[in-house]
């Protein structure tokens, strides 16, 4: 599948309508580059790639839209290697500039590599690029607040500044999913409001609006706005 054969393919499986809903989800785009290809299709897409194609496609860069920087993203996270992953994403994070791509970017491979994943982390805190620094953020929110928690990471997040909306609001979404699962670690960042004080009551608001919070610690969050 060449540029020219896939562009044509991502045109057939455009929608007009969810084109608009995707314009209207992603502000930072310029219209003209999002065509209206759903995720599952996106994803079929990608799985239907031979190897070599695959390889080819992730080797171009930039892209001409946004479902190319999506399906950029999926392949990414099925890669099973490791280093190669690493390497792939240091190669993509800086053309990301949207949300959207940014949170479907998954790799499977992290969940087995959480030490090295760490230190990989910590370069994505300390990037200039936001969506590099959303991506961190979300690494340590989908790998290192369960079985592999340490109260260093909510630390990490915390120091955090940024005056990017996107980053921000990933760091309140991480402080409201560390209430979900390490409560009584987390709650001490917004009793002592460590946070910026918008994020800190965004924290407070998407947690408020979890299902994964009792009812008890959401009335005690109330307090706390």
């Amino acid at each position: 599948m060449d540029t020219k054969t896939l562009q044509d393919r991502l045109l057939r499986e455009a929608e007009p309508e969810y084109r608009r809903f995707s314009v209207s989800l992603l502000p930072t785009l310029d219209p003209q580059s999002i065509l209206g290809v759903r995720a599952p299709r996106l994803r079929k897409i990608a799985k239907e790639m031979t190897p070599t194609e695959q390889t080819k496609f992730l080797d171009t860069l930039p892209h001409t839209c946004y479902e190319e920087n999506n399906l950029h993203a999926y392949l990414l996270s099925e890669l099973r290697d490791f280093e190669r992953c690493l390497e792939e994403i240091a190669r993509f994070l800086p053309f990301v500039d949207n949300w959207a791509t940014c949170d479907s970017l998954r790799p499977k491979c992290f969940g087995k590599n959480r030490e090295q994943l760490s230190l990989a982390i910590d370069r994505w805190l300390s990037d200039a690029h936001p969506y590099s620094v959303r991506f961190g953020i979300e690494m340590l929110m989908v790998h290192f607040l369960e079985e592999a928690f340490d109260p260093v990471y909510l630390q990490r997040v915390a120091a955090v500044s940024s005056e990017e909306y996107y980053v921000n609001m990933m760091i309140a979404w991480y402080f409201a999913t560390a209430l979900a699962k390490q409560y009584e670690t987390a709650i001490p960042y917004l009793e002592n409001r460590r946070l910026a004080p918008w994020i800190h009551r965004k924290a407070i608001q998407k947690a408020v609006e979890s299902y994964r919070i009792s009812g008890e610690h959401k009335q005690y969050l109330i307090t706390l706005r």
